[in-house]
């Protein structure tokens, strides 16, 4: 995708003027180093890029300096935090990037007042629970994945089992210090900066660095209940049927906002599996197995310890999805609003498709991510995200050996036009944190009807593309 696949030539000029821009060369690494494929850890193996540099900034100043002197010599400019990117978008998405790493970025602290938490743009997820709980039992929604920065989680989204109940982790936002284009180092909220406020919950790698959230944090849930169905059958029938159940009990605008679930198709079964943030006889009463029917194999655990529950899902990520480990994969997904449920023959059409297409691969999976609750209470123009009216995501993800073949790309291209062909008149979305390189349009998809204002800020505030990947916001004059 969109860069050579022949290793590009060192810029030295460059690499001269960011050594003269931040003189501590142990922040610095090129190309040339032999340590740098290291440091430049390419998470999506299908598509490497080779940036022109890496700095690990140690100060907000440091970060200014490098994007004034990328800024200067016509160089992209991407932010990267935990590397997750499904298209290495954290390290440019193309090569010749200057990729900054926010590795040092880890400030805490808490006002035990206001219960606002600061925390620096390169703290993982797996810490951001262990510093809150510590510092009062505290917490955002998030997230499972222990590995994800919440530099990029908390921009694009950032969803996660509790987001039912409180919306996305940029939802617990209320204000951030970023660095823009100019190097300029503004602090944004509804106050001030309201405009790039608003970009940066949902789009902020096409605008900027932050440097440091501010997050309103909640109480830890007191007690959850950890659930999993295990449907091994081996009929497409069967599989139609058990997810037309899961539909129907997701899509009752009065679920219980506690309830999170994921529905994830394997190759070998079909497992239903989540949180309910209550007490297992609260669980008990949704009735949820007697209304799902057939004979699974049943996982319930309670936890009445919050750390122990966030762990309880990182050992889950790690068995089901390989745990942030980098492979060369390939992912799609498409978000299923409220009132756009899919109809019964397209069940039909898509359990038989999965179960009769080559894959082209032994190791895939299609996991139907439930959301709505909280996160459709935010009004669509609060912030860039612009999947209000989602009630779940569906992501098809494949790894290839060494690379991903024609027939896996096909393989879940093949899945979302299934889909689409039963839907003909729904305008689907899909959410940045799914990243589709192959996707045409992707700006259209992932901000919607959010995407004309974004390009308005963007020409404010980055008049000149420096913070830009394949997918990021174009300025108005280069869109098509």
């Amino acid at each position: 995708m969109g860069h050579s696949s022949s290793k590009p030539k060192p810029d030295f000029a460059f690499q001269q003027a960011l050594k003269k821009a931040i003189p501590d060369t142990s922040l610095l690494s090129f190309p040339q180093d032999k340590d740098f494929p290291a440091k430049v850890k390419v998470y999506n193996l299908d598509d490497p890029v080779v940036p022109a540099a890496i700095v690990r900034p140690k100060t907000t100043e440091q970060v200014s300096a490098a994007v004034k002197c990328a800024a200067a010599a016509g160089v992209k400019v991407q932010p990267k935090c935990g590397g997750h990117s499904f298209a290495n978008y954290c390290l440019g998405g193309t090569n010749g990037a200057l990729v900054i790493d926010m590795v040092n970025f880890q400030k805490f602290e808490m006002d035990r007042k206001t219960w606002k938490a600061t925390v620096g743009g390169g703290t993982l997820l797996k810490d951001i629970t262990k510093r809150m709980h510590d510092a009062g039992h505290r917490a955002i929604a998030h997230g499972t994945c222990p590995q994800v920065g919440i530099g990029g989680h908390a921009t694009i989204g950032g969803l996660g089992p509790l987001s039912r109940q409180w919306g996305a982790s940029l939802d617990h936002i209320r204000e951030v210090e970023v660095v823009i284009a100019d190097g300029s180092i503004v602090r944004a909220n509804e106050a001030q900066h309201s405009d790039l406020y608003f970009a940066i919950r949902g789009a902020a790698a096409s605008f900027g660095v932050v440097t440091e959230f501010v997050f309103q944090t909640r109480p830890e849930p007191p007690s959850c209940v950890h659930y999993s169905f295990t449907f091994e059958v081996g009929d497409w029938e069967s599989k139609a049927k058990t997810f037309a159940k899961w539909q129907a009990f997701v899509a009752d605008p009065n679920l219980d906002r506690k309830f999170a679930a994921q529905l994830i198709v394997t190759p070998v079964a079909i497992i239903i599996t989540g949180t309910y943030f209550g007490s297992r006889q609260e669980f008990d009463d949704l009735k949820l197995e007697a209304k799902l029917g057939g004979r699974p194999k049943t996982s319930i655990d309670t936890f009445e310890n919050w750390v122990a529950t966030v762990l309880n899902w990182a050992q889950q990520e790690a068995i089901n999805f390989s745990g942030g480990i980098p492979a060369a994969f390939y992912s799609k997904n498409l978000a299923f609003k409220t009132g756009n449920l899919i109809p019964e023959n397209g069940i039909n059409f898509l359990f038989k498709y999965i179960h009769e297409a080559n894959k082209g691969t032994l190791i895939w999976f299609v996991i139907f991510d439930l959301q709505g609750g909280a996160t459709n209470d935010v009004p669509l123009e609060e912030s860039a995200y612009a999947h209000r009216d989602t009630l779940y995501y569906l992501q098809s993800y494949a790894i290839g050996h060494d690379k991903v073949s024609k027939t896996t790309h096909n393989f879940l291209e093949g899945i979302n036009n299934v889909v689409q062909k039963s839907m003909p008149l729904v305008d689907f979305g899909a959410y940045a944190g799914y990243v589709d390189p192959y996707l045409p349009d992707g700006q259209k998809h992932y901000w919607q009807s959010n995407y004309p204002r974004l390009q308005q800020i963007k020409a404010e505030y980055d008049p000149q593309n420096v913070f830009a990947n394949p997918q990021s916001v174009r300025l108005p004059s280069l869109s098509k």
